[in-house]
């Protein structure tokens, strides 16, 4: 893990967010409310709370994809909302997102090597050789018996292997991971945490990870931000916010992490 000690501006700042749904009623869901958070470049800030606590709002409004009704999102330095489509279209290449669910964000119409391909829309060279070298860089060795094989094809930890190569496909500056471990045996979470460590390390990528898992946040991540019902409830050092939490809800959250012994 790197946290970052420098002065330089933050990579990903989320200034006020706010995003409302009506509901079937035509009731107001407020799924995040006056939400603001940073991320600076290498740095890896862990988003956790529980489901329906508006992490996977806040990730979508931090990637460009969801517009928030109040605040604004800036990507290094350019603020989203204000931005031409192609401009923001070129920018976006920076940030990369991983999803879920492997099964459903992978196209099953198109193989390995279509969906690189697609991703490298940007990319000027041996295309082959370059989806090649990003199999490789995820651990999916030969990667050539890759290239043609279809989403079905392929295990549930391959499957998030392909999507962590997809999101590295363009050298992106940021990562937002929502939940890319959830659902995945011991054995797999293990060697895709692993992974996404690895991948850092070597490339110095910043990370916004979500998720649920309070013992995820404190192997994997620099700084924690706490959600609970579409606020932030707590943020700070990870290993002081998960070793001497101050909210109850944080509390709440670190308690119900079992223990062996306990």
């Amino acid at each position: 893990m790197t946290t970052s000690t420098d002065d330089a501006a933050p990579l990903l700042v989320l200034d006020h967010v706010t995003k409302h749904f009506r509901a079937g009623d035509g009731s107001m869901l407020r799924a995040v409310h006056d939400v603001s958070l940073t991320v600076h470049a290498g740095e890896i800030v862990a988003l956790v709370g529980e489901s329906g606590s508006g992490k996977s709002t806040l990730g979508r409004m931090a990637l460009g994809l969801m517009q928030p009704d109040a605040g604004s999102v800036s990507f290094d330095g350019h603020v989203l909302g204000s931005l031409s489509s192609e401009t923001f279209r070129r920018l976006r290449t920076g940030m990369q997102p991983i999803f879920q669910d492997s099964a459903a964000s992978l196209n099953p119409r198109k193989t390995v090597q279509d969906m690189l391909t697609q991703a490298l829309w940007m990319y000027r060279g041996d295309l082959q050789a370059r989806c090649i070298t990003l199999l490789e860089d995820v651990g999916l060795r030969p990667a050539s018996t890759y290239l043609r094989r279809y989403p079905h094809e392929l295990s549930g930890g391959q499957r998030q292997r392909v999507s962590i190569a997809r999101a590295l496909a363009m050298q992106p500056r940021l990562i937002v991971a929502d939940e890319p471990l959830s659902g995945a045996d011991v054995s797999i979470r293990g060697q895709v945490l692993n992974l996404l460590l690895d991948i850092q390390r070597q490339r110095s990528v910043a990370y916004l990870m979500i998720t649920h898992d309070i013992s995820i946040a404190r192997a994997f991540a620099d700084r924690v931000v706490v959600m609970h019902k579409g606020e932030m409830v707590e943020a700070g050092v990870a290993a002081e916010v998960l070793e001497r939490p101050v909210h109850a809800y944080t509390r709440r959250l670190v308690a119900a992490v079992p223990m062996l012994g306990g």
